[in-house]
């Protein structure tokens, strides 16, 4: 932690992706907001939508879109089942997958519940210079995800390296030459 470094916020929605959740039963979603706020970061949209891929992709375009969110965290429908198709909605806007996120998330898991990590498909990628991260919908894993590794790499202070220091680069594609 680089101590001479000030500690930059950003702004973070979450998606959670329930066909049965609302928002006062929506534990995932609750426990993201809570560990966003509690490191200093800000809220900048929260809602949830049925397991509907196109309804995802739409979501996720559209916070790309608004200059006031940096962060797109969801949760939920990373599964195998038949109905999960949020790492589908995800890799459908992705410009770049964060493939290590996947990785460091299974060894994170790992720790916790042992060869059941095998069963996620936490993904992460990047796409109009915001961050996105499919998380599972488990309270569990919401915890695991941000306490491990997210909290880190959203702290500017982070050494050797972190996702804040780079954020004027990641869409320099974009930008005219």
């Amino acid at each position: 932690m680089a101590e001479d470094k000030p500690f930059i916020p950003v702004r973070i929605a979450v998606l959670t992706v329930s066909d049965t959740r609302s928002l006062a039963e929506d534990r995932s979603g609750d426990t993201l907001v809570a560990r966003i706020e509690a490191a200093g970061h800000h809220l900048a949209a929260r809602t949830i939508l049925r397991d509907d891929r196109a309804a995802i992709a739409d979501q996720l375009r559209a916070w790309i879109a608004d200059k006031e969110i940096d962060v797109i965290l969801s949760t939920g429908g990373t599964g195998l089942t038949g109905r999960d198709v949020t790492v589908e909605a995800h890799r459908d806007v992705y410009e770049k997958e964060i493939e290590a996120f996947a990785t460091v998330f299974t060894i994170v898991s790992m720790k916790k519940i042992g060869t059941s990590a095998v069963q996620s498909r936490a993904t992460g990628g990047v796409a109009g210079g915001t961050y996105l991260f499919a998380l599972p919908g488990s309270t569990g894993a919401c915890k695991d995800a941000w306490d491990e590794i997210l909290v880190h790499q959203f702290d500017y202070r982070h050494k050797p390296c972190n996702f804040v220091e780079i954020f004027p680069r990641l869409d320099e594609h974009l930008r005219r030459k």
